[in-house]
């Protein structure tokens, strides 16, 4: 019994490390489209971006994430934007961290 608790122990916990580690999809992905909202945080905001092909995508900016405030911008809502960052997917939302502003139109 003692041994079967472990063994049920072990295999919950590998399930767990392996559906963590898929979550994470790409460290240094990139993500171009169109600023359809934008939600204030506590140290950044939040960008929802629409990409040409439908796509939507969450990005967080924030000043530390982005290398401090000579790399940050405001977007506003309609600026055709192309950021780098840790690209992840939830459940059922594209997500990406910003590490990288490359342009603002």
């Amino acid at each position: 019994m003692k041994n079967l608790k472990r063994i049920s122990l072990l295999a919950i916990l590998m399930a767990f490390v392996i559906s963590c580690k898929t979550m994470k999809n790409d460290p240094n992905a990139a993500v171009s489209g169109k600023v359809d909202s934008i939600e204030a945080g506590k140290d950044g905001y939040t960008a929802k971006i629409t990409t040409d092909a439908k796509e939507v995508y969450f990005a967080t900016i924030s000043i530390v994430n982005v290398g401090g405030p000579q790399n940050y911008k405001q977007l506003k809502i309609g600026d055709v934007v192309s950021v780098k960052g840790e690209k992840w997917k939830s459940e059922d939302e594209n997500h990406i961290k910003v590490t990288e502003i490359v342009s603002v139109k």
